[in-house]
């Protein structure tokens, strides 16, 4: 699916808010592939009655602390990181130095491949590694169940 733009900016260490609601309960980072999985979430939690924001860091290093920090506090300090590769060096990993430093209470689930990766069909590949819209889904049920 096309998110931006062919005209949108992007600016280092700058991230994008996608979806967001006044409502949402849970921060949903992803980039890339994942981006479209936390995409898709939001549209199957939404016919549910369930927002969520969703946020496209763009980079990494450096990572827009201060956007991770505003939108995880309105979102009652719940997070979800999707990433398609090992969680160690990732935005999970990222995600979670920068709460680690919130002046609030934090709940953070880090979806990440976690087996040696294969080849197959995608829709296949990203649920088996858990990273899949319905695996994003279930992440941010557990964080307001």
């Amino acid at each position: 699916p096309v998110i931006y733009a062919n005209d949108e900016t992007f600016e280092i260490g700058k991230a994008k808010i996608v979806k967001e609601s006044a409502e949402d309960k849970v921060l949903v980072i992803g980039a890339g592939i994942t981006l479209d999985s936390a995409m898709k979430a939001h549209s199957s939690l939404q016919g549910k009655g369930t927002n969520i924001r969703v946020m496209d860091p763009f980079t990494i290093k450096p990572l827009d602390k201060e956007a991770v920090l505003k939108h995880a506090k309105e979102c009652g300090g719940r997070v979800v990181t999707v990433e398609d590769h090992y969680p160690e060096g990732g935005i999970g990993e990222a995600v979670a130095a920068v709460l680690s430093d919130a002046d609030f209470i934090t709940k953070h689930k880090m979806l990440a491949v976690r087996e040696i990766p294969r080849s197959g069909p995608p829709a296949v590949l990203l649920d088996m590694f858990g990273i899949s819209a319905n695996k994003v889904e279930d992440a941010v049920m557990d964080l307001i169940e």
